[in-house]
């Protein structure tokens, strides 16, 4: 009785070995078609990346950029978190008044936004309020 069931056990276990080892053949894919496989999944990779991440960061750079450059004396602006009034305007630097009369010198890369002048108006009427 050892015996036969030793002998079905093996024979089982070269059967079932076969039938695994001739699928594993069939299924292995040749080495072009991983390869290409690979630089298709990198490119739908990048596309995403620079649909989803740069581009959007290229546009409000570019934004950001042309309200620095379109600066004039009077906007509202925010700089490194500092509102204030643009007193002067120059090539590397502007100059801005804060709510007390303080005037202090920023570079332009400085000012991460330009606000409207409604919003600039409301605010400024909030903070006479306070007074």
């Amino acid at each position: 009785m050892k015996t036969r069931l030793n002998i079905l056990f093996t024979a089982i276990f070269f059967a079932v070995n076969g039938q695994l080892l001739a699928q594993a053949e069939e299924s292995a894919p040749p080495s072009d078609q991983g390869f290409w496989q690979t630089l298709i999944m990198l490119g739908i990779f990048i596309v995403f990346f620079y649909l989803i991440l740069w581009r959007p960061e290229q546009k409000r750079r570019k934004a950001l950029e042309q309200q620095r450059d379109s600066l004039k004396k009077g906007d509202r602006v925010v700089a490194m978190g500092i509102i204030g009034n643009v007193v002067r305007v120059s090539d590397t630097t502007v100059i801005l008044k804060m709510y007390d009369g303080t005037k202090l010198e920023f570079l332009r890369g400085a000012i991460t936004d330009v606000m409207p002048p409604e919003e600039g108006e409301k605010k400024a009427d909030i903070n006479t309020a306070d007074e």
